[in-house]
């Protein structure tokens, strides 16, 4: 008979110390979802340039886990023509949290590709520098600079940053700070940085919950950070695959899910779960100015997309957590968003919810909407969660969410499951509690 015990970060490190099936000897330390830019017709802005040229674009991160050697990625994915990188460095970043451009210049290193300074990365393409000897910390924030010497399309990108960025005339990537550059509200074409460990990698994809839409900016409030605070310690590192309105199913603010599995989760070196927490935008969009002439979402067919992703990621020995569809009654009230929330788009949210905690297909089944919602109203947020626009968490929420995720409940057979290096299928998953 197979038992329950609590899965707390220790034991949840032994889970995820399965062979993994990406880049062994490398984790994704730190990840942000590249996404295309849409036209300026769609209901929200992109709140970047359409272009930096001549200029040096300087992004500040913080790892999740550290190790002796790091490697930075840049990413095109969705030009149409090649982007030319003149120089890439990166630095510890000098100060507290909170919106810097200052870099400890003792730190700061110079990066290369294929032994060269600059790189030119063709439509659809990646960059990956060659791994320099920079050892850092678990949690440490760094600095990545690069200097884009012609004229280049932010054609990918990605919206939600939570991070304030700087962009600056001329080849700035060695400067101190950058006191007089335009601040960049997302972030252009870094899409990560890995480092060397053998901890295992889980990654948060999802929408703007997941993204940290809510959070206090230049803080590392989302959910995903402080789950990696939690889950340092045992070297596990979380990659974070949240994109502001992203859809299980349909495409608009980033490519759907069932399309970008494999680019920003499955392809992560050191993957080892995925948390999948999407869905919410599918419900709530359609008759909304997001999407006003999509028909209604069904849970049939958000089950089928959910089934997709977990056969998959079980083709490639990935572990695949659940996550509930939080509560958002009532939620973006006085915005031009009207209809976001209806009683018709809550059954589906709570037929949805009902086959991911019952069905046993998942491997494990994190509970965000026992963990969010009102006692007084269980279509509701807790009102000490709640941002304010009834759909995102605040901070507070979010720190719920990670204590959800790093308190699962395991079976001990996963356990022998990984000491045999293989896993074990025919074991029902579990809901569970919420903490």
């Amino acid at each position: 008979m197979f038992t329950i015990r609590s899965l707390g970060a220790a034991v949840l490190s032994t889970v995820l110390a399965m062979p993994t099936h990406a880049s062994p000897g490398w984790q994704a330390s730190w990840y942000a979802a590249p996404q295309p830019a849409w036209s300026p017709g769609f209901a929200l802005a992109t709140n970047v340039p359409a272009t930096v040229a001549g200029s040096t674009v300087r992004e500040v991160l913080r790892l999740s886990t550290g190790g002796g050697n790091v490697r930075v990625v840049l990413s095109n994915r969705y030009g149409s023509e090649p982007l030319v990188v003149g120089a890439v460095r990166i630095a510890r970043t000098a100060g507290e949290p909170g919106a810097t451009s200052a870099i400890d210049t003792a730190s700061d290193r110079a990066l290369t590709f294929a032994s060269r300074t600059e790189v030119t990365i063709p439509p659809g393409g990646t960059a990956t520098s060659d791994p320099v000897g920079f050892p850092v910390a678990a949690l440490e924030r760094l600095t990545v600079s690069a200097w884009y010497p012609g004229t280049a399309r932010l054609a990918s990108f990605h919206w939600g940053a939570q991070q304030t960025g700087y962009i600056a005339p001329g080849n700035a990537t060695a400067a101190a700070r950058l006191d007089a550059a335009q601040h960049l509200q997302g972030r252009a074409f870094l899409a990560a940085v890995h480092v060397d460990g053998q901890g295992g990698t889980i990654v948060a994809l999802g929408d703007s919950i997941t993204d940290g839409n809510g959070s206090t900016p230049d803080r590392h409030r989302r959910w995903p950070d402080m789950l990696a605070e939690r889950l340092a310690p045992q070297g596990i590192a979380v990659a974070n695959a949240g994109i502001s309105g992203a859809r299980l199913l349909s495409s608009k603010m980033g490519v759907k899910a069932i399309e970008r599995f494999d680019a920003d989760v499955l392809d992560q070196p050191g993957v080892a779960a995925v948390v999948v927490l999407l869905g919410t935008n599918d419900i709530g969009w359609p008759g909304t100015a997001f999407a006003p002439q999509d028909p209604p979402m069904t849970a049939e067919r958000l089950v089928d997309g959910y089934r997709a992703l977990i056969a998959r990621a079980h083709a490639r020995g990935v572990q695949v957590i659940g996550g509930t569809l939080p509560p958002f009654g009532n939620a973006l009230p006085g915005t031009p968003f009207a209809g976001y929330w209806t009683l018709a788009k809550e059954t589906v949210r709570l037929e949805v919810n009902a086959w991911i905690r019952g069905s046993g297909e998942f491997d494990a089944v994190a509970d965000f909407d026992a963990a969010l919602r009102d006692p007084a109203d269980a279509s509701r947020l807790r009102p000490e969660y709640d941002s304010g626009d009834h759909l995102h968490p605040g901070d507070a929420g979010f720190a719920a969410m990670a204590r959800t995720v790093a308190g699962l409940a395991a079976m001990q057979a996963w356990h022998h499951a990984v000491d045999l290096g293989r896993q074990d299928r025919s074991i029902p998953s579990r809901s569970l509690p919420a903490r």
